[in-house]
């Protein structure tokens, strides 16, 4: 009896760190570029009171086992890097990354990768995140500008009032074997980990690559319905295990009554 509590409670808490993902997902349903993560289970180890295929005093093999399992336990929450929806914002430094790629972001020398492509210009003329942290290869726009472009291979322009073009590039975008693998610092940023593998970096629009779309934002690709239904799910396997330990709790109290 005491190990359906603890094999119970292991249910409840592995149900409960699932409500802590699905929330953060939904507080970030607005977040520019933002993930949704999901989180991934699995079941702990057996107690084998019996092996499938062990021989009879007859000597004829078991056809079944006697395992009785001792609960589950969270071993991973995934970063799920489908596309977002699109958000036409009429912002030249908006920009959206259609197709596999992160911006690159100098992080005090450090580099981070980013899909939030709203860019703001600093007043020495750089593009750089809501952070005030810059792009790499570096963007610098004279004041003169009037006009900036930028096409879908990356190459950006900036011209004065007669069309004279003041300073061009062209931006780099990175990947990875395994976007899953980056950890999430916050601010829209990931770090290169082990599992992901080191970046791979190329212009866009070439092999491998997604394009750049300028005046466009990439939106958060949580889905709200499918989060709720999974809250809703979550929450009644919660109140299930609860139930478990409150069925065990009252056996154990028949039990001590037993003498009564």
């Amino acid at each position: 009896m005491i190990r359906c509590l603890y094999t119970a409670a292991t249910g409840m808490l592995a149900e409960q760190i699932n409500q802590d993902v699905i929330a953060n997902n939904l507080a970030n349903v607005q977040t520019v570029g933002f993930k949704t993560s999901r989180a991934e289970f699995q079941d702990l180890m057996y107690q084998v009171y019996r092996q499938a295929g062990a021989e009879t005093t007859s000597g004829s093999p078991l056809p079944l086992g006697m395992e009785i399992g001792l609960g589950s336990r969270l071993t991973a929450v995934q970063k799920l890097f489908t596309q977002g929806d699109y958000m036409q914002t009429g912002n030249k430094f908006d920009w959206a990354i259609e197709g596999e790629g992160f911006y690159q972001i100098d992080n005090n020398g450090t580099t981070v990768y980013t899909r939030s492509g709203n860019f703001k210009i600093s007043k020495d003329g750089y593009l750089v995140n809501t952070e005030g942290l810059k792009l790499i290869p570096q963007v610098n726009i004279p004041r003169e500008t009037v006009n900036f472009t930028i096409d879908n291979g990356g190459t950006w322009a900036a011209t004065d009032k007669s069309g004279v073009t003041l300073s061009t590039g062209r931006i780099e975008i990175a990947r990875f074997i395994n976007p899953a693998g980056l950890t999430s610092l916050g601010r829209n940023l990931y770090a290169v980990t082990d599992g992901s593998g080191e970046a791979v970096t190329g212009n866009p629009d070439t092999e491998g690559f997604g394009t750049i779309t300028q005046a466009f934002l990439e939106q958060s690709n949580v889905n709200v319905v499918d989060e709720m239904v999974q809250m809703i799910v979550g929450q009644r396997a919660y109140e299930i295990n609860s139930k478990s330990i409150q069925t065990a709790d009252n056996m154990l109290q028949i039990v001590n009554n037993l003498k009564r």
